[in-house]
């Protein structure tokens, strides 16, 4: 019988992921599955959170395995006005189907206002329960446009996130 060689090293891939919304008066903003209160939310399908939905591409990325309207298209009534905390769980069951770990997660906001730092570590803490991994491993950051364009306008709100993965060494 033939000895089954062991693989003691794993695969590092990274992904990057990127989302836009709009800026609409009568929808929550949410962000990183967060409820922040201001005069205007992000107008979309789903509940609209741009940072979860780039964290979703940025993962779905670096496991080659499409992006988040592949998976959660727009126009199937099943996600309409779903949590994107559902969609961002569903992409990590989808990772481990696939045999990949989460190493770690750095995210931007980009939004003039409001202000979200005090609730940055309420969503690192949402994003590492979707995805079963510490929340020091995730990153979210926050910056404004500094006034420039429709982002400087408050016209929209935009997130950049890059993901680091890993497949699990065969045993």
């Amino acid at each position: 019988m033939k000895a089954r060689k062991q693989n003691s090293q794993s695969d590092i891939r990274i992904g990057f992921g990127y989302d836009i919304h709009r800026l609409s008066a009568g929808r929550k903003l949410i962000l990183g599955g967060v409820h922040i209160p201001h005069s205007m939310g992000l107008l979309g399908h789903s509940d609209a959170d741009v940072l979860l939905h780039a964290i979703c591409d940025a993962l779905l990325g670096a496991a080659a395995l499409g992006d988040i309207g592949k998976h959660f298209p727009d126009t199937d009534k099943r996600y309409h006005g779903i949590s994107s905390l559902i969609l961002l769980r569903r992409v990590g069951l989808l990772l481990k189907k696939h045999n990949f770990i989460v190493q770690n997660i750095d995210s931007t906001v980009v939004l003039e206002r409001p202000k979200i730092g005090h609730y940055v570590l309420h969503m690192r803490k949402n994003i590492g329960t979707a995805l079963g991994i510490r929340a020091d491993r995730i990153s979210v950051k926050a910056t404004t446009n500094e006034g420039l364009g429709p982002l400087g306008a408050e016209e929209g709100c935009v997130a950049y996130a890059v993901a680091s993965i890993s497949s699990k060494p065969d045993p």
